[in-house]
């Protein structure tokens, strides 16, 4: 099977933000509709999403993961890790900090990875043995100053003596968003420790973040291993140098 998997993810995330734009900000989006496989509410903007890249996807015939159906198995080789519209409290809000993110595995494989900024129109790829790139142009993590060190950091009271040990802390609510922001120098790592993301919200992410030369974990500092699971919560550990993350280890005392 031969796909053009860069089209047919920008051609998704063209049509989602074709439709979806409109109600950017409005009442109408955070309309609760239902709740997903994994417990939260499931918004109107992120079924407007859904129905768009399952109509895309389904005459593919392929295994899809996506956050609000669940895990849809066709016996496919092929799996597409996808969540629509990562960061759609931001998106109802009307705070400009969302994206498009599509991941493809063959068999447990990494094959391609995409993620669309809406506000920015960037889009990030990450091509496995290949590299990252930012609107077809190469990019890396940047190397890091110390005392300059920049982190998005999700907690439910772990951790906090990070805080104190890195120059400035961000939370922007969109982790996708947040590991292209790794992958382009942007920040020096993305932590999220509240086990709560999922495979859908970082999959395409955490294939960028390591083309673009990030280091990419579990809370443990074990390699980070995705699983093909829409309701699977897990922790995030995702830095651009070896002395950040041996920080955040010792603060959260797995050294």
């Amino acid at each position: 099977m031969k796909m053009e998997w860069n089209e047919i993810a920008l051609g998704m995330a063209k049509e989602v933000e074709r439709q979806v734009m409109p109600i950017f900000g409005t009442a109408k989006a955070g309309q609760r509709v239902g709740m997903n496989v994994s417990g939260d509410v499931t918004k109107f903007v992120d079924k407007v999403a859904e129905d768009i890249v399952l109509g895309y996807l389904s005459p593919l015939n392929i295994n899809i993961v996506s956050e609000e159906v669940g895990n849809i198995d066709r016996g496919s080789e092929y799996t597409a890790i996808i969540d629509p519209i990562d960061g759609s409290y931001n998106f109802a809000a009307g705070i400009p900090i969302f994206a498009f993110s599509f991941a493809v595995f063959k068999n447990e494989k990494p094959v391609y990875a995409m993620i669309y900024e809406f506000a920015t129109k960037s889009v990030y790829e990450g091509i496995p043995g290949e590299g990252a790139y930012m609107n077809s142009n190469p990019t890396h993590v940047r190397k890091p100053v110390r005392g300059k060190e920049a982190l998005s950091f999700y907690t439910r009271g772990r951790g906090y003596g990070i805080i104190r040990r890195v120059k400035r802390v961000r939370v922007l609510g969109a982790v996708a968003v947040e590991l292209t922001y790794l992958a382009k120098g942007a920040l020096d790592g993305v932590l999220d420790i509240r086990n709560y993301v999922r495979p859908t919200d970082i999959a395409a992410g955490v294939i960028i973040a390591r083309e673009a030369g990030a280091i990419v974990t579990d809370e443990n500092g074990e390699e980070l291993r995705l699983d093909f699971n829409a309701a699977e919560k897990t922790n995030i550990i995702a830095v651009n140098d070896r002395y950040l993350l041996d920080l955040i280890l010792e603060e959260l005392g797995k050294k």
